[in-house]
């Protein structure tokens, strides 16, 4: 898939998580933000504590909600999308650094809490994303 496609299924996403998802936050609040990273946190949760859970049958779940965590990054930090050679889709920081969402989601998937994105978001706009 090229670039310029890749791009536009990555906000199709972010639009797809934020339709999906928007329900779950109070009085519309739902968007690009830290509050609803935490309730996409606590989806997460709930989806890897339901009975059969199987993370080889998640389909486009992860996909969708690392861009709308890429683009909650991008809102907070002045980021850009930027595919990174084998590593795959980053967010690429005003001072250089770069963050994984993609891979942040999956580790959560499949570790738990542990591998909290919220914390990643946390370190990610106050350190990562610092000049």
């Amino acid at each position: 898939m090229h670039e310029d496609e890749v791009r536009r299924q990555i906000e199709a996403n972010v639009r797809l998580a934020i339709d999906l998802l928007g329900p779950l936050g109070e009085d519309g609040e739902f968007g690009l933000n830290r509050d609803s990273i935490e309730l996409v946190e606590g989806f997460i949760e709930g989806r890897r504590s339901a009975p059969g859970f199987d993370l080889d049958e998640l389909g486009a779940l992860p996909s969708v909600l690392g861009s709308f965590l890429g683009a909650c990054l991008i809102e907070a930090t002045g980021g850009v999308w930027e595919l990174d050679g084998d590593l795959g889709w980053s967010v690429r920081f005003p001072n250089g650094n770069a963050a994984y969402p993609f891979a942040k989601v999956g580790k959560q998937f499949a570790e738990g809490r542990g591998d909290s994105i919220l914390a990643f978001y946390d370190v990610a706009v106050a350190a990562i994303s610092s000049r």
